[in-house]
């Protein structure tokens, strides 16, 4: 009689990073019926790479379903509350959800600490990787969406999340360096700023752009980028930087 062979144990993961998720929920204040759904939000598609007969798959698929819940519903709050033309009320959104500040939310929830990442993903600082962390707060959106429905996630998002939108609005966040710096000028000068290219680099496909900003002739800052638009971006920053001076 031939002995048996026992299947391979596939390896399932307990607690990103080795914490408890339930120390998680606490500080979100949502708990999950669906352990594992939760557990989803923290599988990067690196950790499959080198596990990949896990029987959860990666935090793709849920991120791709949070980015639509999170636009519509801070898109229903800003249209609900505020009566400003529809190309304000899109700037708004946009500076709401950027990268930057769905991270910021990320790292209070110390959601890094739960990630499940490659060997290499560890070592190059994934967890603290702000492209990464917003990714994942937006898997996170999926899953309360998936498991408590739209009003859990409206609550949350507006505690955590829209509550930032006054201060956009009133630092005037929202606003590109391009139209800030437009606006200002208008403002103290009467007239708006042109942009010129002082020099190409490179060949065709490679090409760097040297452009400078200019308001009545009078140079105000420079920047250099792979693309027009980048490099007048980068002269807008650095007149905005020089503010200042440059109004005195």
């Amino acid at each position: 009689m031939q002995n048996e062979v026992k299947p391979t144990a596939i390896r399932q993961p307990t607690d990103g990073g080795g914490k408890n998720l339930k120390e998680l929920e606490k500080t979100i204040d949502i708990y999950f019926s669906n352990k594992d759904l939760l557990k989803n939000v923290f599988i990067h598609r690196s950790f499959l790479n080198e596990n990949p007969k896990l029987s959860l798959e990666s935090n793709e698929r849920l991120e791709f379903l949070g980015d639509a819940v999170l636009e519509l519903i801070v898109t229903e709050y800003i249209h609900q509350n505020y009566k400003n033309p529809e190309g304000e009320l899109t700037a708004w959104r946009a500076a709401l959800v950027r990268g930057k500040n769905l991270a910021a939310i990320a790292k209070k929830f110390n959601m890094g600490n739960y990630l499940y990442l490659s060997k290499g993903e560890e070592k190059m600082g994934g967890r603290t990787r702000e492209l990464l962390l917003a990714n994942v707060f937006e898997a996170l959106i999926g899953a309360i969406y998936l498991e408590k429905r739209y009003e859990v996630v409206k609550k949350f998002l507006k505690k955590h999340l829209l509550s930032k939108l006054p201060e956009i609005i009133e630092k005037k966040i929202y606003l590109d360096p391009k139209t800030e710096l437009q606006e200002k000028s208008q403002e103290v000068f009467g007239t708006t700023p042109t942009y010129e290219v002082l020099k190409e680099k490179g060949p065709d496909h490679a090409k760097t752009f040297t452009v400078g900003v200019f308001l009545n002739d009078k140079k105000l800052g420079q920047g250099k980028g792979s693309s027009k638009q980048t490099a007048q971006t980068t002269a807008a920053k650095n007149a905005l930087n020089n503010w200042t001076k440059i109004k005195n």
